[in-house]
């Protein structure tokens, strides 16, 4: 199984998380995703998880940990297409995803970093 496809547009890294993602998938798409900001100078990381139905631990930490790497490059990561029992079960889990911040859907998310406008979610 390989990781998921990463693109870049308009200086934004663009990653859409599988539900099927194991943990060396995770570790290529970690080094994908940073490899991708590093060469493009992006400004942002859009990482969209509307395919997920649940989250667990393993992949929270693998959010945070994505946007961690992208912020140390001076990237902005935004999380698009979280559905509520997503966010009900991160905040569940006591997981508060630092640094990452959240829009409904990708365009919103370009619109933010390309702007530069902080999004009305920004977890702590």
């Amino acid at each position: 199984m390989g990781a998921s496809p990463v693109i870049t547009i308009t200086g934004c890294v663009i990653v859409a998380i599988r539900d099927d993602l194991d943990d060396r998938s995770v570790m290529m798409l970690q080094d994908q995703l940073v490899e991708e900001v590093a060469r493009t100078k992006a400004k942002g990381v859009i990482i969209d998880i509307s395919s997920l139905e649940i989250v667990d631990t393993f992949v929270g930490r693998m959010l945070g940990a994505m946007a961690e790497m992208a912020g140390m490059l001076n990237a902005r990561t935004i999380v698009v297409g979280m559905r509520p029992a997503v966010a009900m079960t991160l905040v569940e889990l006591g997981m508060t995803l630092a640094g990452v911040e959240t829009a409904l859907n990708a365009d919103k998310a370009m619109g933010l970093i390309l702007s530069g406008r902080a999004s009305t979610s920004r977890a702590r």
